[in-house]
């Protein structure tokens, strides 16, 4: 019987490394002037009423996410 630990100890790190490129990205946004989200994030505005939806966000993670279950698949199971 195999011990799957070598496989969980991969995942681990490179899902730590993943969410350390992604604190350190979101840390440093704020230093670029006129940052306001990823392009097509869509904010609609009225008077009292603001709904935000953001649907390049979720593209992104889901790119994102698509790539970690692959690379898990090939490499860590």
């Amino acid at each position: 019987m195999e011990n799957g630990l070598p496989g969980l100890a991969k995942l681990l790190i490179f899902a730590g490394l993943l969410l350390l490129f992604a604190g350190l990205l979101l840390w440093g946004l704020h230093k670029f002037p006129g940052f306001k989200g990823i392009p097509g994030d869509m904010v609609f505005k009225k008077e009292n009423f603001t709904f935000y939806f953001p649907l390049g966000t979720s593209i992104l993670l889901s790119l994102l996410l698509t790539l970690f279950l692959y690379l898990w698949r090939k490499f860590g199971g």
